[in-house]
């Protein structure tokens, strides 16, 4: 699944595109945008999801099987992000970033390896409801 400035629902706010809802598919997902993407749901692709900026979901990010997610800016979900094999984030060949856009921010990280990037898991909502407001920063770059 390709979601470009057509993608049914897509919304354009002037510096992001904005998606109401979920967006899940048992295919792989590309986000091919000039734009940066948030989907106020969760997104859920069946093998991996690739982007060229950031991707930001107001649940859970899941990529199945033997598959990752490749950003070429950061990482953000409230809930849980899940994947099968490898993560990258802020892989940005176009310009010069900072630390904040090579971030993952999750909820509670699941599954796969966090091959490039900096980990901030935040813990889940009821976590933070209950006044854990702790969160754990890891850093993770390409292995040699």
């Amino acid at each position: 699944m390709v979601i470009d400035k057509k993608f049914k629902g897509l919304k354009d706010e002037g510096w992001r595109y904005v998606f109401n809802g979920d967006i899940d598919t048992e295919e792989s997902l590309e986000i091919k945008l000039d734009k940066y993407l948030y989907v106020s749901g969760s997104i859920e692709a069946g093998r991996y999801i690739k982007s060229g900026g950031y991707i930001e979901a107001g649940r859970y990010i899941k990529a199945d099987d033997e598959s990752g997610i490749v950003a070429g800016l950061y990482i953000k979900c409230k809930t849980t992000l899940i994947f099968g094999l490898k993560c990258f984030a802020g892989i940005c060949g176009w310009r010069e970033i900072d630390n904040s856009e090579k971030t993952v921010t999750c909820g509670k990280f699941e599954g796969g390896t966090l091959e490039y990037g900096i980990l901030n898991e935040i813990g889940l909502p009821k976590e933070t409801e209950k006044g854990d407001t702790t969160s754990r920063s890891r850093h993770w770059h390409t292995r040699t």
